[in-house]
Parts: C-alpha cells; structure tokens; sequence
C-alpha cells in the first residue's frame, strides 16, 4: 500500500473535493458533463484506495483490485439519485465493496456449482437494486420472498461464494503477539482417547511442567480455545500462547 503509481495514476497528487464541490459536479454529471463527470472520478479515487486496503495482502494484485474499485465507483456515480437525501461517498462504498468482492469471488480457487453461484448473484442483484432505490439494506427473509425460496437457501448461496479465509491468518494483535485464527476455534472431535490413540507423546507430556501441561491438556484434548484457557487460568491470551509454543517445542523434542 505504500505504492504511489497504481495502475498509471499518480496516488500522491490525487485532488481532494469538498462536499459542495461533489454537490455541485454530481449536478452537472447528471446534465452529461463530461469533464465534470472526469474530474468527479478524479476526486473521489482516495475513497477507493482506502476501501482497498481492507482487501490487499491476500494474494491480489493491487493495480487489479484498484481497477476493480474504480468500476464500483462509476457504477455508483451512474446509479446515484440526488434527490435522496444521502452523502455520495455512503451510498459509493458499499457498491465499490460489493464490486471488490464480487471480482474475488470470480477468480476464487473453491469452486462453487453453477446453481449455487447464480442463485448467490441474484441474491446480490436484490441487495443492491435495494440499496440503490431505497437506500437501506435487504433482509434475508424478503429477498427470500421476492425469488420464492426458503431463506436457508438464501443464507447457504452467499456462505457458499464467501472468500476462504486461512486458519493461519492472524485475527488481531495483543501487543507484539499475533492471535490466529486457528486460536480461536474449538476443537469437539480430538478428545484424549484419540489423541493418546494417534501420537504416542505421553512420556513427553510428563516432561512438561504443571502450567505447560494443563494447557495443552485444555487446548488439544479438551478443545478449548485460547482465549477459554486464559480466562480459565486468569492469564492473558499471548501469555497462553507463548506457553503453548514452548510446551509444543519441548514436545517435539523429546518426542523425538
């Protein structure tokens, strides 16, 4: 993102408009002023680099997804009505969000059945014909009323085109300590017996001391997540995953 060319713009010398300059420009867009319609574009471009900097550092090409937010932008100039009473930048975020996601979605590596994908993008077609003439968000129950479905199918087609997200991927930060999201799900399936049954670590975990102990016993046999430990054990979430780290490490070692 510290990137000041993308896709031949010059992001470091992008105007800035004021909101009666945008009131004033969006009138003559709408009477087919091109050049007004131009530099309208021109200075609403800082509204999609920050809209894309909720998406980058995903594997994207950045000059792709800019590209990508500047086809929303047009979009929500063209269907913006002046006569609701609305800031042009909240009725063009979601539009060029939705316009981000949708070109994610298509260039996804999980690929979703045809059926699934059109009833998804109908679906999508209701929330933004919504938005766009009444400027409010859908329900699930009267999208699933005006296509004649039940609204699980709804609720199913949507999860089922949803960018995958890595286990890996920190959820935040505590301090200098990421948290993954792998920290944060609880596992029913992995109790002690299989555990006991699948690695042969039981001399090791004897090796660890009490706290290492009780939290790996908490985490893998148990379930529990990360956060459910430190609560437990009045510690913080980093605490326990330091801990976590080092037991494992001392795991492996005399494991092996």
């Amino acid at each position: 993102m510290n990137k000041v060319e993308i896709s031949g713009v010059n992001t470091s010398k992008l105007p800035l408009l004021s909101a009666e300059e945008k009131v004033e420009l969006m009138k003559k867009v709408k009477q087919g002023d091109s050049q007004a319609r131009q530099t309208f574009i021109q200075g609403n471009l800082r509204l999609v680099l920050s809209i894309i900097k909720r998406f980058y550092g995903k594997g994207e090409n950045l000059d792709d997804l800019f590209q990508v937010g500047c086809v929303g932008l047009i979009k929500a100039i063209d269907n913006f009505d002046l006569s609701q009473n609305v800031q042009f930048s909240t009725y063009a975020v979601p539009m060029i969000v939705g316009e981000i996601r949708r070109h994610l979605r298509d260039n996804n590596s999980i690929r979703v059945s045809r059926s699934v994908r059109d009833l998804a993008y109908k679906v999508i077609g209701i929330k933004e014909r919504i938005l766009r003439e009444e400027q409010r968000e859908a329900g699930i129950a009267e999208i699933a009323e005006e296509l004649g479905i039940a609204r699980e199918e709804v609720i199913m087609s949507l999860d089922a085109i949803q960018e995958p997200v890595s286990l890996q991927e920190p959820a935040y930060s505590e301090n200098t300590e990421n948290i993954y999201i792998m920290d944060q799900v609880s596992d029913k399936k992995n109790t002690d017996e299989i555990w006991t049954q699948n690695l042969a670590i039981n001399d090791a975990m004897k090796r660890l001391n009490e706290k290492e102990k009780m939290i790996i016993n908490k985490r893998f046999f148990e379930g529990r997540t990360q956060m459910e430990v430190a609560e437990e054990i009045a510690l913080s979430q980093a605490q326990v995953s330091r801990l976590e780290r080092t037991a494992i490490g001392h795991i492996r070692r005399f494991y092996k």
